[in-house]
């Protein structure tokens, strides 16, 4: 009896491996060839390009502006008074160059992704530039590098997301009219994720920050893009600067079951200060919104003589970003610090931030929560692992309160230090806080100052419309 074709097929193919390989491998060719994957890989090509470099850019940054801090301390190590140039003169090198060359590189650069992402759809679009573009780019590095030299409490990590906005923008706008279009509004989200990720070295902190403070599109579309541009640029800066941990693995363990209650306390207390700062913030930045060139220059010089006078017969710990005060809180004895400090590291970003340079105020943030979190420490009788949750959870608290993104700050806490064992103390803290802040203020910093930069953008597009 003779069998049909088919089974005779199968039956020869079963004998012969190599024709199952053979058969195999065209299966596989031919899903390849199928022409939505193909789509699929080539909207890809862009937004892996622009992860790279926002993956190179942000190494070089992190350089020049660790460099630039380090040269403070040299500087103050060699003749303290020398912050009583350093501080007035940097301050206003750091505001001229923001004024002339890019005045939307000022500040933390986040509100400004904020706006151009709620722009990107709108009739403004072709008005972003003024937000995100190379020269924002020169100018964020080159204004927060003199910052930082001037004793400024600011942080490189805003201003990364800034940096990493421009790169995708500026990827997105090269792409040949032949490629598959991608959405303005996705490559610009996805850059802010990718820029956090690269800065603090939390891939995690980068597609949640992405989904809880930016995202007002469904995420699924770009979901595989989003996630692949954030383990690329988190991995190209990895390739520089090693796989490091932006803080260290600080001790928490055998913790008191008592802790929970001061986590909440701590973590009020920083939500609290975290909004209050914020909105001194934008009270001195409303009021200084007229002010002519020669008032804008004495207020700088003021600022800065400011701060060198706080820095000398105060408090050192205003100046600078406020890592060196985390690291020593956490991984040394002195796990207390005085009210002083704390003082110090509210009021430092206060003064720094409304000068109109560039910095961020994330790791200003988490710095004053750790110096909240470090007085609690002492002022209810924790030391050890016990002391530095509460430093932890003052961090998550303090930069709740400014961004009001709870779980971004819970993450990127937790990435930072690698503690996952103390992930619901950090979420209790987050929490708290974000309800403490409430209070104080129902919107974020970042949120407020977003829809200044949308004005300015929709105003100078109206003026350049009429000159025309």
């Amino acid at each position: 009896m003779q069998r049909p074709a088919r089974l005779q097929a199968t039956i020869s193919r079963m004998k012969n491996p190599a024709s199952i390989i053979r058969a195999r491998l065209k299966a596989l060719f031919d899903a390849i060839a199928n022409e939505n994957i193909k789509t699929s890989f080539l909207e890809a090509i862009p937004f892996w390009l622009a992860a790279l470099l926002t993956g190179l850019i942000a190494v070089a940054y992190t350089r020049i502006f660790n460099y630039a801090e380090g040269l403070l301390h040299k500087a103050m190590a060699w003749d303290h008074w020398i912050i009583f140039l350093f501080a007035p003169l940097f301050f206003l090198l750091a505001w001229l160059i923001v004024t002339f060359f890019s005045p939307n590189a000022r500040g933390s650069g986040i509100p400004q992704v904020m706006a151009a992402i709620d722009l990107s759809a709108t009739k403004y679009q072709k008005s972003l530039s003024r937000l995100l573009s190379v020269r924002i780019i020169i100018a964020k590095i080159i204004s927060s590098a003199l910052m930082v030299l001037g004793g400024g409490a600011v942080g490189r990590e805003g201003p990364t997301i800034q940096i990493s906005g421009s790169i995708f923008r500026l990827v997105n706008k090269i792409i040949p009219s032949s490629w598959p279009r991608i959405s303005q509004k996705s490559f610009i989200l996805t850059g802010a994720a990718a820029g956090l990720a690269a800065a603090f070295n939390t891939p995690l902190g980068g597609v949640v920050f992405a989904i809880e403070e930016l995202a007002k599109i469904h995420i699924s579309y770009f979901r595989t893009a989003l996630f692949t541009s954030v383990i690329i640029a988190g991995l190209a800066a990895q390739g520089f600067l090693g796989p490091y941990l932006y803080l260290g693995y600080p001790d928490v363990q055998r913790l008191n079951p008592t802790i929970y209650f001061a986590v909440a306390l701590v973590a009020i207390a920083a939500g609290l200060a975290g909004s209050g700062m914020s909105r001194v913030i934008l009270k001195i930045m409303r009021w200084k919104r007229n002010f002519n060139t020669i008032k804008s220059i004495l207020f700088i010089v003021t600022a800065g003589l400011l701060v060198a006078g706080f820095a000398t017969f105060f408090n050192s710990d205003i100046l600078g970003s406020g890592k060196d005060l985390m690291v020593s809180v956490l991984f040394t004895p002195a796990k207390h610090l005085g009210w002083q400090s704390m003082f110090a590291r509210i009021f430092g970003p206060i003064v720094a931030f409304t000068v109109g340079g560039a910095g961020g105020i994330f790791a200003p943030s988490l710095a004053a929560g750790a110096a909240i979190g470090s007085f609690f420490s002492g002022l209810l009788g924790f030391f050890g692992a016990n002391a530095n949750i509460l430093v932890l959870s003052g961090m998550v608290g303090f930069l709740t309160g400014v961004t009001r993104t709870p779980f971004t700050s819970a993450i990127l806490v937790l990435e930072m230090t690698d503690r996952h064992s103390v992930i619901f103390h950090l979420m209790l803290a987050a929490l708290v806080s974000n309800l403490a802040s409430l209070i104080v203020e129902k919107h974020s910093l970042y949120e407020q100052l977003k829809e200044v930069y949308i004005d300015d953008v929709k105003e100078a597009t109206v003026d350049f419309n009429k000159t025309e």
